[in-house]
């Protein structure tokens, strides 16, 4: 079974979509392992984006992610990294196909609504960042 961090990002909670979008990973059966809802710090932040650190959009980054509650989650099945990519949709939700939860409830490529990684190794390093216990 595969792992992976996904996170409900600000803009998500806010919108109230955190059950819509968990129940988006249920259908397609995956399962949620951990899940909390919390309001990062900007050093918890720094740390999960320190691949943009010094692009022009990392602050701005930082800013957002910090600006409320999100709710962070390890969810896991059989190819978990790729079906959690494919019901989230591209990254700008401009492309996000309809019935993904970007294409669904997104309309800016800075709030997309959804993080979640992108590889296996990605994947475990997130998950001990956000899930240190696990």
């Amino acid at each position: 079974m595969e792992k992976t961090l996904v996170l409900v990002k600000p803009d998500g909670v806010q919108k109230k979509i955190c059950g819509e979008v968990i129940s988006r990973f249920e259908r397609k059966g995956l399962s949620i392992d951990a899940i909390r809802m919390e309001q990062i710090s900007p050093e918890l932040a720094k740390k999960h984006y320190a691949v943009h650190e010094g692009k022009p959009f990392f602050d701005g980054l930082i800013q957002f992610i910090t600006s409320g509650p999100l709710l962070a989650m390890v969810i896991s099945g059989e190819n978990a990294i790729a079906a959690v990519r494919q019901i989230n949709g591209a990254t700008n939700p401009i492309e996000a196909v309809p019935g993904s939860i970007r294409g669904d409830f997104a309309t800016s490529i800075d709030e997309n609504i959804v993080h979640a990684s992108d590889a296996p190794e990605t994947a475990a390093q997130e998950i001990a960042l956000w899930f240190p216990e696990l």
